[in-house]
């Protein structure tokens, strides 16, 4: 999830291992250690630049490594507590910092795993990228009121209100995963009154709440886009298809021993093969799960093909995010869709 997020919940977990007189340094220990994971943002490389793709959630997000992850941030904090010469009869010892990282950390790669993304967390056992589906990366009706439940909790040092924020979490999260369900079942119906049997059915949260989804299931060659409102009840909101990639059909002059063909089966790996070709340039592939309005294929982040390039030559990642009219005029479409309009 977003920064603020990861950094809040993890605050919230390093309070509940915490004594009344430990409750404000807990807090801080937690919220870095459940920002450090996404430390692996460092793996980049001028050359490939699909490399940040395949090392973003990668073995910092590993369960195997909570344990080593929550170590280096302990070692950290005691450091800077030696530097500042904070050493006095009150200074936390080691164990109780390690303990306060661990909580932290451990928050991390689970909460990432509840978005759409795609985190590894059984590495190097398996490279499977693991997505819930039940929130989305931002949601300030997560965020915001569990930061107020922590803040009160730092201030009042109190074990209760920390129990509130952690309980508020949980709940938030529990709630995504019955609004999923329910818009599974709404898609589901839908693709069969089109007469379709999905070979494969996916909904995601659109941005910032839990009632608006997006659906994309694949029915023989085409994936199908739609929105699904789980309000009181199902509305949808039908979309678009489009073809499901096929290199040999659309990329014939590319060959398997390319680097650009190898960059795209990295692709289709980040995107749980969710790729098609960008109806707007047919040298674009993009990500079809990724859009503001949910029942459109308006891909997010994608891959540009050169005819032209070379057999060792990358492919370019780009991004194509809405901005200034187009942003706004998005924005109200998503807000009327989460108003039921």
């Amino acid at each position: 999830m977003d920064p603020v997020s990861q950094g809040v919940v993890g605050a919230a977990a390093s309070q509940l291992v915490s004594s009344r007189r430990e409750k404000v340094e807990a807090a801080g220990i937690g919220f870095l250690a459940g920002l450090a994971a996404d430390i692996d943002v460092i793996f980049r490389s001028s050359v490939d630049p699909l490399l940040f793709l395949e090392y973003h959630r990668h073995f910092t997000h590993a369960l195997v490594f909570i344990p080593v992850g929550a170590l280096f941030c302990a070692w950290a904090y005691m450091g800077l507590q030696r530097l500042f010469k904070r050493n006095s009869d009150r200074s936390l010892g080691f164990k109780r910092v390690y303990l306060f990282s661990f909580a932290g950390y451990a928050t991390h790669a689970l909460l990432d795993a509840c978005t759409t993304y795609g985190t590894q967390l059984f590495l190097p056992f398996s490279n499977t990228r693991v997505a819930w589906n039940n929130v989305s990366v931002v949601d300030p009706l997560f965020t915001i009121p569990l930061a107020v439940l922590v803040i009160f909790a730092i201030i009042k040092r109190s074990d209760r209100m920390a129990k509130m924020a952690v309980i508020y979490a949980i709940s938030y999260l529990l709630l995504g995963i019955f609004q999923q369900h329910r818009a599974v079942d709404a898609a589901t119906e839908l693709a069969e009154s089109r007469g379709h049997i999905p070979q494969k059915l996916g909904l995601k949260p659109s941005f910032a709440n839990l009632l608006v989804w997006k659906s994309v299931y694949q029915y023989q060659s085409l994936y199908y886009v739609d929105a699904v409102r789980v309000g009181l009840s199902a509305k949808i909101y039908e979309g678009v298809s489009t073809e499901v990639l096929s290199v040999i059909d659309q990329f014939p002059w590319l060959g398997e021993d390319f680097q650009q063909a190898q960059d795209i089966e990295r692709f289709r790996w980040f995107s749980n093969d969710h790729l098609g070709v960008d109806p707007l340039n047919p040298n674009r592939i993009v990500d079809v799960r990724y859009s503001l309005i949910p029942n459109r294929l308006d891909g997010m982040w994608g891959i540009v093909l050169d005819p032209q390039a070379g057999t060792s030559s990358h492919v370019e990642f780009d991004t194509s995010r809405p901005e200034g009219e187009a942003l706004r005029n998005q924005t109200n479409q998503l807000w009327s869709m989460i108003l039921g309009r």
